[in-house]
């Protein structure tokens, strides 16, 4: 039988047993973020016209198709594998090299798969939440998956050499960063709760490939956080 913790002592969350830990990752992350990463992301936002930000975020976006694809075929997602090999052939041909997203007005929307993904696909256990340095959200599971995709599967950034590739990666970041500040205004109350809530919910909702499932995540009657870039 196990002992009732201390009396006065903080109950530790099953899904959050490193919060302590969690928090002063997040408290650092948001220091870098508020005095270098946002300003630049919101000068980007401010000088950049909307059509090209648009064709950024849509070229970055289809170089992940690679890994769409491979993650349908692991998981045995025939459909999802077909859709991600069309949407990177329309989009490449016909969309520019991938600036302009020809392939959701083909109504082949993005179906987003990940090794995260597929390990949760074939019964991996998402494990407890941590907050990773300049990585932000995670849990081992994603970590994993993480790594997997970006040194294990083949990728079109191998063909990237030194040093354009680091440019491009840093331009990738900005932009998804630029792309995250209009979200901002539905966070509310604790941001650290919010920001966790939101990415539990959203990774929950892709391994469940969207399917309505009871939310471990949720906390009273807290609102669906599932912010997409989260």
């Amino acid at each position: 039988m196990q002992e009732p913790p201390p009396e006065g002592s903080t109950p530790v969350d099953p899904k959050d047993p490193y919060e302590s830990w969690n928090r002063s990752v997040f408290t650092f992350n948001e220091t870098i973020d508020r005095w270098f990463l946002k300003p630049v992301a919101q000068t980007y936002r401010t000088v950049t016209p909307r059509v090209v930000d648009r064709g950024v975020t849509n070229f970055f976006n289809n170089l992940t198709e690679v890994r769409n694809f491979i993650n349908s075929v692991l998981q045995l997602k025939g459909e999802s594998a077909v859709v991600a090999a069309g949407r990177f052939t329309y989009n490449t041909v016909f969309g520019l090299g991938g600036l302009f997203d020809v392939a959701t007005a083909f109504e082949l929307p993005e179906r987003p798969e990940d090794f995260g993904q597929t390990l949760g696909y074939w019964g991996a256990g998402s494990g407890p939440y941590l907050m990773l340095p300049f990585l932000g959200p995670s849990t081992p599971r994603h970590f994993s998956g993480l790594a997997t995709d970006g040194f294990v599967f083949p990728s079109l950034w191998d063909a990237a050499e030194s040093p354009e590739v680091y440019y491009a990666r840093a331009l990738q970041i900005v932009d998804k960063r630029a792309d995250l500040i209009p979200a901002e205004r539905f966070i509310s109350g604790d941001s650290y709760i919010f920001v966790r809530n939101a990415f539990l919910q959203r990774r929950e909702f892709l391994i469940n490939d969207g399917k309505v499932t009871e939310d471990p995540f949720a906390s009273g009657d807290d609102e669906d956080l599932m912010l997409e870039n989260f």
